[in-house]
């Protein structure tokens, strides 16, 4: 009997456990043909997308085609281990255990004759001398490349790199895979704060590809829940998967958990269609429910390098992003932003979430505290609609009062206005709605939509730049609302001039432009 496949967030994916797409169609034959030609190269793709899964699927394909052998090994135990005295031989170790645990032959030969007191040699002599009794070459696939860090790193790449350029003389690694959330390149960081560098013997000489492994297509994510439509008899309809796709841009952790999360809220054994608003459901769960997985990506929004870039996603300043920098290229890897439309932005709209509802942590928990915010029946019609008029004049009067003091809190001091917007609106909305927030580096805004028993309330977010910003942003709302099919919307124009007064920073006018109203606000 067949055991019961599940959507898999935990680990890599095995074929009778889990529904899954084949690994190798990721990335396979060009990984193959490189293996083919004796390359060493790279795989870089951002946290929990497969690159084990793909790694071991590998190494399952190269073990059982004849030609060579492959041998997996996971580097993630030598994380923090910054000397080579510990960290090289914490990987000889787990290269022993992997050799000897895939049943390669002659396992014992791997370790002997090595002299673990010179660790800067160690590593490459015992590849040497295991490669020299095999009768078949080897190839590496090493996982969790970027765990390694100062001398340890350092040591690693260059004995690899060693090896490699004499395969002419004594048997190395056929091919070798170096897999990690960062692209190599990127690890030059590492060296430009070590006290020794590489100099000419840096590694990235021997580095024949570059290779991202790419997330789902829509089309896998139909396969994909197909599989357990065919397994259970309850399907995905087309709305769910469409809403899967926008939301994730396939994105495989997300792609899974949101696909578990609505099974397990209709029951597994329930043969009913799974509809866009159980999947919309599991969506909004998974956002506020948090865990390691967006806890990963959280944390590097306190590094610099990381707010360089993120900062002006937030506020649509592209010409404060350099897409030749290491900062840009860095947040592209770790699965932050995207830049597949020409325009660099979250890498999908529930990353974009948790952004924002990182950086406001904080800030939607005081907001209550300093001000005591009005509830959100004060802001209801009697049609039960919105009043975002006066939601946004309350919030023209708290930023006056607490303005200062909120950017001087957020490390993203530019993007502070337009968090702490976000925060206040978060904290009405909350009751029985949800924002949904469009941020582009090239678009010079941010726009969020309110949803709110089931009207939308379309609000432009926008910095001053110049004269010409209060006219291009009513222009871009006009625009924002009618991509929206609504008929009025909100302009909020922050004003950073620190000669202006409030009385002068503060108003509200209305401005009709194609048939749209656009009510404006200065803040």
């Amino acid at each position: 009997m067949r055991e019961k496949r599940t959507f898999n967030t935990e680990g890599p994916c095995l074929p009778r456990e889990h529904y899954m797409i084949n690994a190798m169609r990721r990335l396979g034959s060009e990984a193959l043909s490189l293996i083919g030609e004796k390359k060493y190269f790279v795989i870089h793709a951002a946290r929990q997308t497969g690159k084990t899964t793909f790694l071991l699927e590998l190494a399952n394909r190269i073990n059982s085609g004849g030609e060579y052998y492959a041998v997996y090994c996971s580097l993630e135990n030598a994380e923090m281990l910054t000397e080579p005295s510990a960290g090289i031989i914490t990987i000889i170790n787990s290269l022993h255990a992997e050799i000897t645990g895939s049943g390669l032959p002659n396992a014992d030969v791997f370790k002997k004759n090595i002299d673990t007191n010179d660790p800067y040699n160690a590593l490459q002599q015992a590849i040497k001398n295991y490669c020299a009794v095999l009768d078949k070459p080897l190839v590496a696939l090493f996982d969790e490349a970027d765990c390694l860090s100062g001398q340890t790193l350092i040591s690693f790449l260059r004995q690899l790199r060693n090896g490699y350029i004499n395969r002419s003389r004594y048997p190395f690694f056929h091919s070798l895979a170096l897999a990690g959330m960062r692209n190599i390149r990127d690890y030059s960081a590492e060296y430009r704060g070590a006290s020794q560098t590489l100099g000419t013997a840096s590694p990235f000489n021997i580095v024949a590809s570059y290779m991202n492994l790419r997330n789902f297509t829509q089309d896998e994510i139909y396969e994909l829940y197909a599989q357990h439509a065919s397994d259970t008899g309850q399907s995905f309809d087309g709305g769910a998967t469409e809403l899967v796709w926008e939301q994730t841009q396939g994105q495989p952790w997300l792609v899974n958990a949101i696909a578990r999360e609505t099974v397990k809220a209709a029951g597994r054994e329930d043969k009913t269609i799974l509809t866009a608003d159980m999947a919309a459901g599991a969506v909004k769960k998974i956002i506020t429910s948090g865990g390691t997985h967006f806890d990963s990506l959280a944390a590097r929004l306190g590094e610099e390098r990381v707010r360089s870039v993120i900062e002006p996603v937030i506020i649509g300043k592209e010409a404060a992003i350099s897409r030749n920098s290491d900062d840009y290229t860095y947040v592209k890897d770790i699965g932050l932003i995207r830049d597949d439309r020409g325009i660099i932005e979250p890498a999908n709209p529930i990353y974009g979430d948790m952004i924002i509802m990182t950086l406001n942590r904080d800030a939607q928990d005081e907001i209550g505290h300093q001000q005591m915010l009005r509830q959100l029946p004060f802001y209801l019609s009697d049609k039960g609609e919105l009043d975002i008029n006066l939601l946004l004049i309350d919030f023209q009067h708290f930023w006056r009062e607490n303005g200062a003091i909120w950017r001087k809190k957020y490390d993203y001091q530019e993007a502070a206005a337009q968090l702490v917007l976000q925060a206040f609106l978060q904290r009405v909305v909350n009751g029985g709605g949800r924002i949904i927030r469009e941020m582009a580096a090239a678009t010079g805004r941010a726009d969020i939509c309110v949803i709110f028993e089931g009207h939308k309330y379309p609000i432009e977010l926008k910095i001053r730049r110049g004269k010409k910003t209060l006219a291009e942003g009513v222009a871009q709302t006009a625009g924002y609302i009618d991509t929206l099919g609504c008929d009025h919307g909100w302009l909020v124009l922050f004003d950073q001039r620190e000669d202006l007064t409030w009385e002068e920073k503060l108003y509200q006018k209305t401005e009709t432009i194609g048939g749209k109203t656009v009510f404006i606000f200065g803040c």
